[in-house]
């Protein structure tokens, strides 16, 4: 038993992970429920009250800039009745309380290995977590629906960026950070998303699946608006199997997610010969515990070792693969995020490194499911399988007399700051955060452009395939960001 934290860990049964498929989040959901009421019957048209109140909820998520700002905080405002502002001001107070287990110095110990890892979290994002993240059939079958992976990969790619960095910063699930308060719009947007599915609280199509009334949820043919009510529009159309499928972002597929942001970034960096001792590596588990938990996530769904995130992942995986869709989603979604990064690299030959990465990061089952199997070009997988040993050798060798010195480690940043310059940091389409976040990021960004670990040489050579200076790209200046409402059904 982990004393400090008062939570034994058991391995669950598949009976027991399959019962968390019909759980969901009770306190986000019943917030949704109070704001949007009963859906209209039969077909609901555009003027349907509750595309107002969504609107009026997202408007609202703007005034959530970071955690000080949810002290006290009101809804209030134009659209916003009794019931919305009852429901948004109970579900703020009683969702930013961090648990009674939460560890300080465990939380600041992972904020400071984000911060030596940061560059190289963007490549392990790209080609580890998200594509782990897209395994589970029904998980994927949802972000299919929206379209937002396919048509849009890179504000998807984005949306999840703008969580975790506020999550991850220096004190951010503190007072004086910003990453609860990003949490807390996730969260919501989860039971925005479960309540358009089902047409309704998930604990009521739950209590009538129970009592025989079958729990499916027909697809409807819906006129469609432009911009954000389309994504809405969509979800609210695309009918469900409760019985077949479980609820849309269960408790299983949102602490598999979980396990995609913690234990798989850390099982990454293993796998490049980089791993970190066991103690930061827990300390780095506990961190996203912690945001699971703001996320409304259970803690019996939580690993607190890598050992136990193995066999979770490992058993939640089996389960998703047991129970495949049809038509497969998967494969588009693994494609379009292949995509995203092929057109972020500058050079030809390298182009087909984030399949290759994605590969040898995650393995032949999830490359496989995701339909990463075709041929590259023979250049390009010489020069990356060739490099990647060369390098893990020199690492080994040369880490007897400089413990932290590592090529890998270098080249990794290097693709890490061509897909965070063009995709995360674009001037055009920078981060959808507020202002103040958004210099907060840069100052991050900026303090990434030297790996202070690497000898002058490695980081001149660096400079030569990245670019000499400041990583920062000083994007606060040059836009002014709201604050977003992604429809991502994961952390």
């Amino acid at each position: 038993m982990n004393r400090a934290h008062g939570h034994t860990h058991s391995k669950l049964s598949d009976a027991e992970l399959a019962a968390m498929q019909h759980h969901a989040d009770p306190l986000a959901d019943q917030t949704l429920e109070r704001i949007l009421g009963e859906w209209p019957q039969g077909d609901v048209g555009v003027d349907a009250p509750q595309w107002a109140r969504i609107d009026t909820v997202n408007r609202l998520f703007a005034q959530w800039e970071d955690n000080a700002s949810l002290q006290g905080w009101t809804a209030h405002g134009d659209g916003v009745d009794a019931a919305m502002s009852l429901a948004l001001n109970h579900y703020v107070q009683t969702a930013q309380v961090l648990p009674p287990w939460a560890d300080a110095r465990k939380i600041e110990r992972a904020e400071k290995l984000f911060m030596e890892h940061g560059a190289l979290s963007c490549i392990l994002l790209f080609c580890a977590s998200l594509p782990e993240c897209y395994v589970i059939p029904d998980l994927s079958s949802v972000l299919h629906t929206s379209g937002q992976l396919e048509q849009n990969a890179e504000y998807r790619i984005r949306s999840t960026a703008a969580m975790i960095f506020p999550v991850m910063m220096h004190g951010g699930l503190g007072p004086r950070g910003a990453g609860v308060a990003q949490v807390l719009k996730v969260r919501l947007i989860h039971a925005t998303i479960r309540n358009l599915i089902l047409h309704g609280s998930p604990q009521s199509a739950v209590a009538r699946m129970l009592e025989g009334g079958g729990g499916s949820v027909a697809p409807q043919a819906m006129p469609r608006q432009g911009g954000r009510q389309a994504l809405f529009q969509t979800l609210y159309a695309r009918g469900w199997n409760l019985q077949a499928n479980g609820l849309p972002c269960n408790q299983e597929e949102l602490a598999y997610t979980l396990l995609t942001f913690g234990y798989v970034f850390l099982r990454s960096l293993r796998r490049l010969g980089i791993g970190l001792p066991q103690a930061d590596e827990e300390a780095y588990l506990h961190a996203w515990n912690v945001v699971g938990h703001i996320l409304g996530i259970e803690r019996a769904l939580m690993v607190e070792t890598m050992d136990q995130g193995q066999a979770l992942m490992a058993q939640m995986q089996a389960r998703g693969r047991a129970a495949p869709v049809a038509p497969d989603p998967r494969p588009a979604l693994g494609q379009a995020l292949m995509h995203t990064m092929e057109n972020s690299l500058p050079w030809r030959i390298v182009k087909p490194f984030p399949q290759l990465m994605t590969r040898y990061l995650c393995g032949r089952a999830t490359a496989s499911d995701l339909g990463l199997t075709q041929p590259v070009p023979w250049r390009s997988a010489v020069l990356f399988w060739g490099v990647l040993l060369v390098a893990r050798i020199i690492d080994t060798v040369v880490r007897w007399v400089r413990p932290r010195f590592s090529i890998v480690r270098a080249l990794t940043r290097v693709l890490g700051y061509h897909f965070m310059s063009r995709v995360l940091m674009s001037q055009t389409r920078p981060l959808q955060l507020p202002t103040e976040l958004l210099n907060q990021v840069d100052d991050v960004v900026h303090s990434w452009s030297d790996d202070r670990h690497a000898p002058g040489w490695l980081n001149r050579l660096e400079d030569r395939l990245t670019t000499r200076g400041s990583w920062g790209m000083g994007l606060a200046g040059k836009a002014q960001v709201t604050s977003p409402a992604p429809a991502r059904p994961s952390p």
